[in-house]
């Protein structure tokens, strides 16, 4: 079987406020109150928590290692208490997904987030069960750009790992593809979509209503 494994943030949905809202409740516990802004720091958001304390901590001209890796666990209890409270799916994603489905191609979630919480948000957002396979952050040793969480993704959606398409939103994505030998779809309507023709993608998706002719030029159909 050919399988579409999707990444999950930045590409099937915009958590970016949700995962915001957590890392500023990780600095207002330090007594500095916000530092993320939920419009211009979408781009940051989609990096991760780690990414986010970092930023912020930059910012606050009081970086250290230690103060990440100590907040981490906080950020994340703190998504998770409220992690789709902001966050919804892009428009036709879902309605991409179905009729890739009804084509007859496996689908799949591969993504850098603790599957516990990616499993939480996409079942919060009524779509869970659409996805014969997740694979998070947490779910092997290694985690994206990495191939085998794309090859295990594949292989959990009942598909050949060498005929699989990764869509995804960021370099992580493109190069997670790369590794593996497939080809990726990249989104230009996340907060980073400027920058996607850059990664030289097999192709990039404006629109969800586009994705379905897109798979099946570049992986062919499912007969």
């Amino acid at each position: 079987m050919r399988t579409v494994i999707f990444d999950l943030d930045g590409t099937l949905a915009d958590t970016s406020g949700d995962l915001i809202a957590a890392a500023n409740a990780c600095f207002r516990q330090m007594g500095v109150g916000d530092v993320l802004d939920p419009d211009a720091d979408q781009g940051v958001a989609l990096r991760g928590g780690k990414r986010m304390l970092t930023v912020g901590l930059e910012r606050l001209g009081r970086y250290d290692a230690d103060t990440v890796e100590a907040y981490y666990p906080v950020l994340l209890e703190a998504y998770a208490e409220d992690i789709d409270r902001h966050s919804v799916l892009y428009p036709g994603a879902m309605a991409a997904v179905e009729a890739l489905g009804t084509a007859g191609y496996g689908l799949g979630v591969c993504t850098n987030k603790p599957e516990g919480l990616a499993d939480l948000l996409l079942r919060r957002l009524g779509v869970r069960d659409v996805f014969a396979a997740l694979v998070g952050a947490d779910t092997l040793t290694v985690r994206k750009p990495d191939p085998e969480p794309l090859r295990e993704a594949a292989r959990r959606a009942g598909g050949d790992p060498a005929r699989t398409l990764l869509v995804g939103d960021s370099d992580t994505d493109r190069n997670t593809a790369r590794a593996a030998g497939v080809p990726s779809v990249l989104v230009t309507f996340g907060p980073s979509g400027a920058d996607m023709a850059a990664l030289a993608p097999e192709a990039l998706l404006e629109r969800f209503e586009d994705l379905p002719g897109l798979v099946a030029q570049l992986i062919g159909a499912n007969s």
